[in-house]
């Protein structure tokens, strides 16, 4: 999970709010709220030690293994987007939250939540969407459950995927890890699969086509571990991309991180249409980017290691962690002016996964 008195906020996209005791979290909610929302909320009513390291997955001990387990849903209109659609997305969000822990993904659950009168041809190819990448990803769907909802309530079909992974890095990975002087590394260009996804949405032609960077994760993160590249954090840049991705880790760690604009890589395509559509890349949703945090002397390596694979082909150091001041996120842009890079109250792009 990644979100106040009796008053209602009065933001332009106001995604919580209290009215009558009633907690409501309209269409699109995110970034700040919704981090009230799980810091008010969710985390007091079941605090434990797993969630209170705010990771992307729990780990935890069974038998002398130790397991990550984690789950999200999936919501993503349309269904079908340039590079994939609501199945392949399904299975690479889940083993990618797993990698992030590092573990080795194993196996998946499903839950489908259809609507009444959608095309059986929709549903095979979301089946068959997700059979191939869960092949690809090495992991196995072993259990799940269908529920159907009155037509108009349920927008075609809504995925909840859970999933189980063996932690193979010898020692723990998040925030918590995080230290002064460690090299922040992004696996790749960003922003693709949020404009992908907007691009059908609302019918937009770009002078070059842009495809959704959803893919799994789990190989590049292997090869890291194998290489011994200590890697304190891991952490992929989905809803609220990058920038909701290291404000999360600077809070969670009590730390300043500061990112260079130059060393960020994004496509020229996927850079024009932000500046066409009023968005900025660092707030756009990835589906197949991590950012990794290791001991600065070791970037270089994992840098070397991560451009092995074409997932992580354009990996860039793109910044260090600092003491002070805590919980912020710095970026000097490209003229050399410093500005802090905060989290939005609400989602630049809602339904994007």
């Amino acid at each position: 999970m990644a979100e106040d008195s009796s008053r209602a906020f009065t933001w332009s996209c106001p995604p919580l709010f209290r009215d009558s005791d009633r907690i409501l979290l309209a269409h699109g909610g995110g970034g700040r709220l919704m981090q009230q929302l799980l810091e008010k909320l969710f985390l007091p009513a079941f605090a434990n030690d797993a969630l209170e390291r705010r990771h992307d997955g729990a780990v935890v001990e069974v038998g002398g293994l130790r397991l990550a387990f984690t789950t999200d849903s999936y919501v993503v209109r349309p269904l079908v987007f340039p590079g994939g659609d609501i199945g392949s997305l399904a299975i690479h969000g889940t083993v990618n939250d797993l990698a992030m822990c590092g573990a080795r993904p194993l196996f998946l659950s499903a839950g489908f939540i259809l609507e009444e009168g959608l095309p059986v041809a929709t549903l095979e190819r979301v089946v068959g969407s997700m059979r191939e990448a869960a092949l690809a990803a090495g992991v196995a769907l072993v259990t799940g459950d269908t529920k159907v909802v009155d037509k108009g309530k349920g927008d075609g079909i809504f995925i909840n995927t859970a999933g189980i992974g063996l932690v193979e890095a010898s020692q723990p990975i998040g925030p918590r890890q995080v230290r002064p002087g460690d090299a922040v590394i992004l696996s790749g260009d960003l922003g693709a699969h949020g404009i992908a996804v907007l691009s059908v949405r609302e019918g937009l032609e770009f002078d070059a086509p842009v495809e959704s960077d959803s893919a799994p994760l789990w190989a590049p993160v292997q090869a890291l571990i194998q290489a011994g590249v200590e890697l304190h954090c891991l952490r992929d840049l989905t809803r609220g991309g990058l920038s909701a991705a290291l404000n999360e880790i600077a809070t969670a760690a009590q730390l300043a991180i500061r990112i260079e604009e130059a060393k960020v890589p994004v496509r020229e395509a996927v850079r024009g249409a932000c500046e066409l559509l009023g968005l900025d890349p660092l707030y756009v949703a990835c589906e197949g980017r991590f950012a990794a945090f290791v001991p600065g002397e070791q970037a270089e390596r994992a840098v070397e290691v991560l451009r092995r694979f074409p997932v992580s082909a354009a990996a860039e150091i793109a910044g260090r962690v600092e003491e002070a001041p805590a919980g912020t996120v710095i970026l000097r842009s490209r003229i050399g002016a410093n500005r802090v890079l905060d989290l939005l109250s609400g989602e630049q792009l809602p339904r994007i996964c």
